[in-house]
């Protein structure tokens, strides 16, 4: 699937390997792998067949949006666009639900 982020903090976490924006580097490579999966993906089904990613619709004042886990505190939020080549992941922000 194709992907874009919703900030240049999270797109430089993704490409300057170097870049940690204050994060764990565990959670840093957490988010990395979640990336390239997304990047691998055909569609969102291949996100909830990962029973393990815990991909799930949110609600409330992110509603419109998704998670999916990167460990157990972390969840990486996502937000999904049509586009002229089918869907778009947006990534939104790394955020701690605990």
């Amino acid at each position: 699937m194709r992907f874009r982020f919703k900030s240049n903090k999270l797109r430089r976490l993704y490409e300057d390997s170097a870049y940690r924006a204050g994060l764990d580097v565990a959670l840093v490579k957490a988010f990395r792998m979640r990336m390239q999966q997304i990047g691998s993906a055909r569609d969102e089904r291949d996100f909830r067949a990962l029973k393990s990613l815990h991909y799930e619709k949110l609600k409330a004042d992110r509603a419109g949006q998704h998670a999916m886990r990167l460990n157990d505190q972390w969840r990486l939020v996502l937000e999904v666009e049509e586009g002229d080549a089918g869907k778009i992941i947006v990534v939104v922000a790394i955020k701690d639900y605990h």
